[in-house]
């Protein structure tokens, strides 16, 4: 805390939450799409953004990719890669149907929320799966297990709730989710069924966790938290929540420093920087650029915890897809 001597003494400091930025998860896909477009050459097609960034989409646009909405926007005979979100199994038979060789960056702690609700859908149990309405990775998870997924989006959705039989009945959760949040949701579940069971392992992402941990720190001590994330990215937002939780004055969600307003910086001396886990490093070092040269060029790092997880990359990659393509639409492959 600072000394009662006048304000303007205090001197202008950044806090850089670590770890920030780039999860695993992210990190695969990415580097999925750019293996992608060099094994195979472009055009490689992406179904949905790849990861909830701007930037990231642009820049691998500039490289060949093609972004489309829907699988069947793709023409036959083309490789698509299925977003680090995840897609529902309908969306691996439109690939199969619209002759296309497959690529899936679906984020391997995703995959683990799918497989969990497939074994719960297949011991028949009601799963409550705690996350926000039409979010990629919702539709996706739901699509697992239509009849036995039942959407509860925060805690005040849960009076809404009825299952078939409250002794079977299970909660998984979207991985980008507000780790207190969701543990608010839970405890309203568990007092509405006291016999709800819990996932094996906890599905809100290590590195979500992570990031919240970092920015509650750096909240509790700062003016300001710029959080650099687009408007789309779930866990970017939940950062901007858990900063002001923490006892920021302010927060905001920008995209770059071009989207700072000066404004936000009066009367503050601690400004606290963090970004989602689908941000590029380059962009954050954009906002302390932008912060140095407004008087914030002290800059210290605030990290409460290290990360060292790695995902290996797609098995897809190690085959020739353009060559499993084409034989899909001369006919060549016709188990499907």
């Amino acid at each position: 805390m600072g000394s009662m001597s006048a304000p303007a003494a205090e001197a202008r400091r950044v806090l850089l939450a670590a770890p920030r930025g780039y999860c695993a998860g992210v990190d695969r896909a990415v580097i999925a799409v750019e293996e992608a477009l060099k094994q195979y050459g472009a055009p490689v097609y992406v179904r949905h953004e790849i990861v909830h960034n701007k930037y990231v989409v642009k820049t691998l646009e500039k490289k060949g990719a093609i972004f489309v909405e829907e699988t069947e926007e793709v023409p036959e005979g083309n490789i698509v890669i299925f977003s680090a979100h995840g897609v529902a199994p309908v969306v691996h038979e439109e690939a199969e149907r619209g002759k296309l060789a497959s690529i899936d960056a679906t984020c391997p702690l995703v995959t683990k929320v799918h497989k969990e609700a497939v074994r719960f859908a297949k011991e028949d149990y009601d799963i409550l799966l705690i996350g926000h309405e039409g979010h990629e990775e919702v539709i996706g998870t739901s699509g697992e297990a239509p009849d036995h997924i039942t959407l509860v989006d925060g805690p005040g959705d849960v009076e809404n709730v009825s299952v078939r039989d409250e002794n079977k009945v299970v909660w998984l959760s979207q991985t980008t989710l507000s780790v207190d949040e969701t543990m608010e949701t839970v405890d309203a579940l568990e007092k509405k069924f006291p016999n709800l069971l819990s996932p094996p392992s906890d599905d809100i992402c290590y590195a979500t966790q992570n990031r919240q941990v970092a920015i509650k720190q750096v909240g509790a001590d700062s003016d300001l938290v710029i959080v650099v994330g687009s408007q789309n990215s779930s866990n970017s937002k939940r950062l901007v929540e858990v900063a002001l939780g923490a006892g920021a004055s302010a927060s905001y969600l920008v995209d770059g420093a071009d989207e700072i307003d000066e404004a936000w910086l009066e009367g503050v001396t601690t400004v606290g920087v963090t970004s989602g886990a689908s941000v590029p490093e380059v962009l954050v070092d954009g906002v302390l650029d932008w912060l140095a040269e407004r008087g914030y060029g002290d800059v210290e790092i605030v990290q409460p915890v290290q990360e060292s997880i790695t995902f290996s990359l797609p098995k897809e990659l190690r085959r020739d897809l353009r060559a499993e393509a084409a034989e899909k639409v001369s006919g060549g492959s016709s188990e499907a």
